[in-house]
């Protein structure tokens, strides 16, 4: 499908999805939402998609909300979305949450600005690698609002941790690359002209495991990460071990690791 603000590149079984609109940072407006909600929504039985790479075009990563865009007589043709009552707000928060529920893992390359909305991109990612440009905030309460805002006050705590993440939610402050990186926010930082590359080495990484258990294991984190308890985490590790062990994905990889040669996986 052909979208307006962002770009889907296939490289063979990953897309890279570059955020598409160069001249305003990336930010986020009507249509992008559109975008981004039907792309997401789609990879859930995309079966031959394995990958998602996410970056943005032009000096930044996405800057947040296109708030010129969001202001009164400034909507343009596309009729107000509904969304479960509530609206705008609601319409794009689902963005994240498809982000999260689809199965293949999304890879973020952040360069430049990463703020608010765009933050939450990153966020929702299950890896980011930054460029040393790189600076990332919660800039909704810069504009009078709260920063607990598109998962944000989901996914930052556990990623760095209640402490710093009240810091810079409770402050709207930017986390550059470099400490971005000493606190786990992202797993890599490289210059800005070798993001794509950085990328490039960690996908071939990734295609070289099984599709099923990739796709396992990216709902086996997801679902760890709230279990109740121990036993409740493992009891999902053995539902989808045992799934995993049934697949033809487990009799190629255990044959290949025999035969002391890469697996052949079809898909």
């Amino acid at each position: 499908m052909t979208y307006e603000t962002i770009a889907i590149e296939q490289r063979s079984p990953v897309d890279w999805l570059t955020l598409n609109r160069p001249e305003a940072l990336n930010s986020i407006n009507n249509q992008m939402v559109a975008d981004l909600s039907d792309y997401f929504g789609s990879l859930f039985h995309a079966e031959r998609t394995r990958i998602v790479v996410m970056r943005g075009a032009g000096r930044a990563y996405c800057a947040g909300l296109d708030i010129k865009s969001q202001s009164a007589g400034a909507q343009g043709t596309q009729p107000a979305p509904f969304a479960g009552g509530f609206g705008f707000q609601g319409w794009l928060a689902d963005v994240y949450v498809k982000m999260r529920r689809c199965p293949q893992p999304i890879i973020s390359l952040v360069h430049g600005a990463a703020c608010g909305g765009g933050f939450a991109f990153a966020l929702a990612s299950d890896i980011r690698i930054a460029a040393t440009s790189a600076r990332m905030n919660a800039a909704f309460i810069k504009l009078g609002l709260s920063s607990c805002d598109m998962g944000t006050s989901y996914f930052l705590p556990r990623l760095v941790g209640a402490s710093l993440a009240a810091e810079l939610m409770m402050t709207g402050r930017f986390i550059h690359a470099d400490r971005a990186l000493a606190t786990g926010l992202v797993s890599q930082v490289v210059p800005d002209a070798e993001l794509e590359a950085a990328g490039e080495a960690l996908v071939a990484e990734m295609l070289a495991t099984s599709p099923i258990g990739l796709r396992m294991t990216k709902e086996g984190l997801g679902t760890s990460i709230d279990a109740p308890s121990l036993e409740a985490a493992i009891a999902m590790e053995n539902r989808n071990q045992l799934m995993c062990a049934a697949s033809d994905d487990f009799k190629e990889g255990l044959a290949a690791f025999m035969e002391k040669r890469p697996p052949n996986y079809l898909r």
